[in-house]
């Protein structure tokens, strides 16, 4: 039975039904049944193009029909009597190397954090807690110099597929030979939102390149601008825009807008980041922004003084990191 809803499960429950239609020597499945949330989810529409058999959460009544179940990318903790049900417990595949990075969100945090190794853990859950249980196999990824998120998640969810129909093949053995997590090392990594997409300027370029790589394609980044909101879009790498500074120590926040490249640069603690365009109450191109509110003449008759107008960042910001703020958050979780 697969417990399952997204694009990266979806990867896992496609190699479990082609197995299901393979001749016997080769099958690692025979009978196959898909748990999802009651919404149109990649995993939901896959099982019902197949034909597959759907039960909505959480109402679920494996029987005795099935030796074990598996759950990637699921988001709900599954009952002690329900993972009794299966005599092999319930697997799932986690694209981090457990215990780094234990919770929803771990491919977020492993490019937030320019994570330069990463990996899949196919692991026996336990009830009450995400991601605690013994591993039974693991294998290292190394992160692709500037990938995102997305990226990285595509590459993690075909890796842990195949890993999941290797250890199928072998669960007996796997079960008996599995290991215990670590009690060192252990992070945690929470869903993504909002409150991460402000800007802190007095970070690094590296830094932000990270923040745009992470959660970018979800939430735009955000910083404040003469007092509004304003979103920051289609980054442009540091390596990407040489520019000599106006003033021997431009202040973080400062901006220029580079006519050649249609690009408003940014400075933060070690150089310029880029940006193509940005949204205020809708789209404009850097080259709009720029002449519509950022051309000198706007600026000198306007009675807000030269450094409201650079792009600040919020206060009070965090003053830990944000993998010292994912190890926080996991003492806490663990002490709960």
């Amino acid at each position: 039975m697969f417990f399952g809803t997204d694009e990266f499960a979806l990867q896992s429950l496609k190699l479990l039904a082609e197995s299901s239609k393979h001749n016997s020597s080769e099958r690692v499945v025979d009978k196959l049944e898909v748990v999802t949330l009651l919404k149109e989810l990649p995993v939901r529409t896959f099982a019902n193009q197949n034909k597959l058999p759907v039960h909505d959460w959480p109402h679920v009544d494996p029987g005795e029909q099935f030796d074990v179940g598996v759950v990637v990318s699921f988001g709900s903790l599954l009952r002690e009597d329900l993972i009794r049900r299966f005599p092999y417990g319930i697997l799932n595949v986690h694209p981090s190397l457990l215990p780094r990075w234990r919770g929803p969100a771990p491919v977020f945090h492993t490019v937030l954090n320019a994570d330069t190794v990463t990996g899949v853990t196919v692991m026996q859950i336990r009830p009450k807690r995400f991601d605690v249980g013994p591993v039974l196999s693991q294998e290292l990824f190394p992160v692709p110099k500037n990938c995102t998120a997305e990226q990285l998640g595509a590459s993690l969810a075909t890796m842990g597929a195949e890993m999941l129909i290797h250890t199928l093949k072998n669960l007996p053995e796997r079960i008996a030979n599995r290991r215990e997590q670590s009690k060192e090392g252990a992070t945690f990594a929470p869903k993504i939102s909002t409150t991460m997409s402000w800007i802190d300027w007095e970070e690094t370029c590296a830094q932000i390149g990270c923040l745009f790589r992470a959660i970018g394609s979800r939430i735009s980044l955000r910083t404040m601008w003469m007092g509004q909101m304003i979103k920051l879009l289609d980054f442009v790498e540091e390596s990407n825009i040489p520019v000599s500074a106006q003033g021997r120590n431009p202040a973080p926040g400062t901006m220029q807008y580079q006519k050649e490249s249609n690009t408003l640069l940014v400075r933060c603690k070690d150089g310029w980041v880029g940006f193509k365009a940005v949204k205020l109450k809708k789209r404009l191109s850097a080259a709009d922004f720029y002449n519509g509110y950022l051309h000198q003449y706007f600026i000198s008759k306007s009675s807000t003084q030269p450094n409201e107008c650079l792009f600040q960042s919020p206060r009070p910001l965090p003053t830990v990191s944000r993998a010292g703020k994912a190890a926080l958050v996991e003492r806490q979780h663990s002490a709960q």
